[in-house]
């Protein structure tokens, strides 16, 4: 298996910056860990000063989004979204483990993180323009059919694993209490977003080590080297 972004994101969007992560669980708790709490204490007093759309990675990624033809207000990336949901809320919802320690991570670094479960994927994912035949799974089970050109995550039986890039994830592939091998992406565009995503990565990592999980791989897949390959789950 292998994840990848095509040819066609890279000479569209040549300021992207991605990380990668092969983990298996078990994934515990960790709320209360210093840095987790960290993080979000550190995201509060960041949106105390400013409105995350004035965040210079959610600014990119709502260039990113016009340049694909969508209205940056309408559709958000997640990490606005969850940016967005920490300053009005005041807090993260509660919804997996390792969903929400990558939620956390997410808007300590204002990146986008998507977090797949390798069981529902066929073949690897490859982040592409639609075709327009490719089936999406909502998480009300109904099954919509990506626009043409419209940028998803693509498995290699045709199974779109998000839409619209980094706004919505398939309920196909969403994070189960018996999910045990995973993969974790996290983007960035704005300048700066390769350090901004290496630091992501290590911080992760290290987090992910304190659930009890293990790190199997990890990738920066990029325009030079495109292609980030692991092992098919067990």
């Amino acid at each position: 298996m292998d994840f990848r972004h095509s040819s066609e994101i890279h000479a569209i969007f040549p300021e992207l910056a991605a990380a990668a992560i092969r983990a298996r669980g078990p994934f515990g708790d960790i709320g209360g860990h210093p840095e987790v709490i960290g993080l979000v204490e550190g995201t509060r007093k960041r949106l105390a000063t400013a409105n995350e759309s004035d965040f210079v990675e959610v600014a990119a990624w709502r260039r990113a989004f016009a340049r694909m033809g969508l209205k940056p207000t309408q559709y958000r990336s997640a990490s606005e979204s969850l940016l967005r949901r920490l300053r009005q809320d005041g807090a993260l919802p509660a919804i997996h483990p390792l969903i929400d320690l990558a939620n956390v991570v997410s808007v300590g670094f204002a990146v986008p993180i998507a977090v797949f479960d390798l069981a529902r994927v066929e073949g690897g994912l490859e982040v592409r323009p639609a075709r327009g035949d490719e089936r999406y799974l909502t998480f009300s089970d109904t099954i919509e059919t990506p626009e043409v050109g419209e940028v998803i995550f693509a498995d290699a039986a045709g199974r779109a694993h998000a839409r619209r890039w980094c706004n919505r994830q398939s309920g196909l592939s969403a994070i189960r209490p018996a999910t045990r091998e995973v993969l974790i992406v996290a983007e960035a565009m704005h300048d700066g977003g390769a350090d901004r995503v290496e630091r992501l990565a290590e911080t992760l990592t290290a987090l992910l080590a304190a659930q009890g999980a293990t790190v199997l791989a990890t990738g920066r897949p990029c325009r030079a080297t495109p292609i980030f390959s692991f092992a098919a789950p067990a």
